[in-house]
Order: structure tokens, then C-alpha cells, then sequence
């Protein structure tokens, strides 16, 4: 049997939401942090391998130390640490994470002889209880591959800041970090589709329940489309700023986007997601969804404008008085999101959303001009309902394949 404990009264620096976690570019609910392993007593071990039962507590000691200090990192996502090696303290915790997987997973050979011997603790950033504690080395596999994916998001974040220089002024996000961030982002949607497709399965109805909200299905199923989402927007700008891409290109990239969101914002709409981390998840969802429309409808218009005939122009004039609208909307809940406690800032506009930011209102405005007898007929306060269609497109972009390692044989067979 799980159990589900809470220690409201009790919340560590960890658990404590920062004032302020500075700019953010890709959101990252926080990082969840295992507690130390408390192991029954030896009665109840002694049909445990010793040598697993002695990895298993020492690798996660040591990640659960790991974690507290690069969860204070997280939320400061300028600062990024570079250990004595020269290697991000982030990608040395993924490491420590992925060799102690191996070993976890050696507590679910054969069946349920191993899997709910030991209780494992983590604490919770979205959830209303404090820490969650369950039985089942199942939950704790889940809980290891969230904190990757989690980790895989906070680089790609780090990446996706512009720098400043000495002299203060902002540099843009290099071609090669866009690049490099695009793969971060399908390595984090694979860790959470691995997740969902072959580990929530493992765990029994009961023990499911008992699963905070950070690990819930629908958490799980929007964190991966926000991957698969953003990824697609750094595809979007790099096609911008491609003289070789064509509007049609844009197009579908901007509506396999808006497919993304739209899958994001139908998972965790009725989740009890609650203020700080939850809340903010909830605007950031929004927030992109609202721009994701912008995009999409502000290519689909300019397409449309290419027809020859009164129809296409009405349309297209429709579509850019949608895209207008929906940037707009997005302005106003990308406030609401940096507001939502912990407060944070939004970077200096770059890629995709910089170039529609100019050129939304700018071609609306021109189109609206030359077809005035056509705006005339058109109800600005209804866009969603005289709008044209998206065309629908299917997601090109999949997430990176994450297979479960191996079982650590030999510390099982010990």
C-alpha cells in the first residue's frame, strides 16, 4: 500500500516559492527533490539484495543532495553553474540520474516481490501536499524521469536567454543554441512520453491516485506538447529568418504549433493546478496558445491575400484582424503569467515573436486600408467566428525515443 503524506507546516527553502526566478523563456514548474530514504526495518529487507538495497541508498543520497542546490538553480536560470570539470551542474544531476535508473528498476524485477518494499518521498512544487510518499519503485522510476525532463527544460531555457554584453546591451540567441535547444526539447518530450506510455501503465489504479498533481497524466501530456511546442517555435524563426523558407512553410509550422498548445491547454485545464507554480503553468500554457493562433493565423491571411478573388481578400483580411487580436491577448496573459507569483520578466523579444510583434499590426493595418469596403462588413469584437479556418496539419516534430535502461543485473543477482 502507497501512502500520501503532507507537511503543510513544514516547508523547506526548496518547497518555498523565490520572490522573483529573473527572465523566462521556457517555463519549468520547479524541481521536484527526493527526500532522504528511510528503509524499514531489516526484517523486512532481508529479501532485498544487499547490494542493491546499499547502491540504491547511496546514488540517491547523493542525487537527492544534487537536487537541493540545482533547485535553487532552476529558479535562477542566468546563473548556471559550472562544476570544477567544466560541465553545467544541470547535465553532471541528468548523469547521476540516468546511472541510478538501472538500479531502481532492479527493484521491479519479478514482479511485486521488490516494488513496494521501500517507501520513496519527494517534494511536491505543484501539488496543494507538501511531499509525496508511495510504495512503489514505479513512482519513483516516474519521479526520476520527470526531474530529467524537468532539468532538459531548464537548460533549454538557459540557452533561449539573450546574453548581455559587458556593456549592457543584449546579443541574440545564437543560431547554434536555437539549434542545440530544439534537441533538448525533443530529449525532454521523450523522457515524459516514456514516462507516460511505459510507466504509468506499471503502476496500479490505487497507487495512481495517490500520484501528486506534478506527475499526473494530464501534467505529463501538457509539459511534452509544451517541448514539442516550443521546439517548433525555434523551427519558426529560424524559417523566418530564412530567406529560402516560404510563406507556406510558415504556415504549417505556425499551425502545428497552435496543435501543440491546444493539446497543452486541453490537459491540464480541469486539473486542480493551484496558485504559484500551478497557476503560472496554467497562464504560461495560455499565454503561448494565444501566440501560437497569432502566428498561425497572421501566415494563413497572408496566403489568402494572394487570391484574386473578393472572397479570398475578405478572408484574409478576417484572418490578420484574428492575428491582431490573439497578439493581443497574448500580451495581456504573458503579463498576467510574469505577475503570477514567483514574479519573473520576460527576455527581450527574439525569433518568431519579435518579427510578428512589428509585423502583425503593421500588414493588418495595410490590408484593412485597401480593403476598406471589405472591413466595413467585418466585426472586429466576433474574429473567432468570422475568421477562416486553420488548415490542419499534422505534427511533423516527434519526441526523441527514450527506451528504460537495462535492469542492474549484477546488483540484483548479489
Amino acid at each position: 500500500m502507497g501512502c500520501f503524506s503532507s507537511k503543510p507546516d513544514d516547508a523547506s527553502a526548496i518547497r518555498r516559492r523565490p520572490a522573483s526566478i529573473g527572465e523566462v523563456a521556457v517555463f519549468v514548474p520547479g524541481l521536484r527533490v527526493p527526500e532522504p530514504l528511510e528503509l524499514p526495518p531489516p526484517p523486512l529487507t532481508d529479501s532485498l539484495p544487499r547490494r542493491l538495497i546499499e547502491r540504491l541508498a547511496a546514488l540517491r543520497g547523493r542525487i537527492a543532495a544534487m537536487a537541493a542546490r540545482e533547485a535553487l538553480a532552476v529558479t535562477r536560470p542566468r546563473r548556471l553553474a559550472i562544476t570544477q570539470h567544466g560541465g553545467s551542474t544541470s547535465a553532471d544531476l541528468v548523469q547521476a540520474l540516468e546511472e541510478y535508473l538501472p538500479v531502481v528498476l532492479g527493484m521491479t524485477k519479478d514482479g511485486s516481490q521488490f516494488e513496494d518494499k521501500i517507501q520513496y518521498s519527494w517534494m511536491n512544487q505543484e501539488d496543494d501536499a507538501e511531499e509525496t510518499a508511495l510504495t512503489s519503485a514505479w513512482y519513483e522510476v516516474l519521479s526520476v524521469l520527470h526531474m530529467i525532463a524537468m532539468l532538459r527544460l531548464s537548460q533549454a531555457n538557459s540557452l533561449l536567454l539573450p546574453k548581455t554584453s559587458l556593456e549592457g546591451y543584449h546579443t541574440k540567441v545564437s543560431e547554434e543554441n536555437k539549434r542545440a535547444s530544439v534537441e533538448i526539447f525533443l530529449k525532454a518530450a521523450g523522457h515524459l512520453e516514456c514516462a507516460m506510455q511505459h510507466v504509468l501503465p506499471r503502476m496500479s489504479p490505487e497507487k495512481r491516485k495517490g500520484l501528486p498533481v506534478d506527475l499526473s497524466e494530464g501534467v505529463l501530456k501538457a509539459t511534452c506538447m509544451q517541448a514539442l511546442g516550443q521546439a517548433i517555435d525555434v523551427q519558426l524563426g529560424l524559417a523566418i529568418d530564412s530567406p529560402k523558407a516560404t510563406l507556406a512553410v510558415k504556415r504549417r509550422l505556425a499551425c502545428e504549433m497552435v496543435k501543440c498548445w491546444q493539446q497543452a491547454h486541453e490537459s491540464i485545464v480541469d486539473l486542480p493546478l493551484l496558485d504559484g507554480w500551478g497557476e503560472k503553468h496554467r497562464l504560461f500554457v495560455k499565454w503561448k496558445h494565444m501566440e501560437a493562433k497569432a502566428a498561425a493565423y497572421y501566415y494563413h491571411g497572408l496566403i489568402l491575400d494572394e487570391g484574386n478573388s473578393e472572397k479570398s481578400h475578405r478572408a484574409a483580411v478576417a484572418a490578420l484582424q484574428s492575428a491582431e487580436e490573439f497578439l493581443k491577448e497574448s500580451r495581456a496573459t504573458s503579463e498576467a503569467f510574469h505577475a503570477a507569483s514567483p514574479v519573473s520578466k520576460s527576455p527581450v523579444l527574439w525569433g518568431s515573436m519579435k518579427y510578428l510583434h512589428d509585423k502583425i499590426h503593421k500588414d493588418s493595418s495595410c490590408k484593412v486600408r485597401i480593403n476598406k469596403d471589405l472591413y466595413s462588413n467585418i466585426d472586429r469584437t466576433t474574429h473567432e467566428t468570422v475568421a477562416p479556418g486553420l488548415p490542419d496539419f499534422a505534427v511533423a516534430l516527434k519526441p526523441e525515443e527514450y527506451r528504460l535502461p537495462s535492469i542492474d543485473t549484477a546488483s540484483v543477482n548479489d
